[in-house]
């Protein structure tokens, strides 16, 4: 399941690090009635532009 996830962050030109971080801090608070926008491809035309960051994203 997760290499399928990845593999489809790829198609999509996605970093997946960065898909992940940010649904894994939206799914909580997204309408479940909008969940497809979650998806890889819905989330790259919606999110991907200003995604979510963690804290521990810091370069030194």
């Amino acid at each position: 399941m997760l290499q399928s996830l990845l593999v489809t962050c790829r198609l999509q030109g996605i970093n997946p690090y960065t898909y992940l971080v940010d649904v894994l801090q939206r799914v909580g608070q997204h309408p479940a009635s909008q969940v497809e926008d979650l998806t890889q491809r819905a989330w790259k035309a919606k999110f991907a532009d200003n995604p979510l960051t963690s804290d521990l994203m810091q370069t030194y």
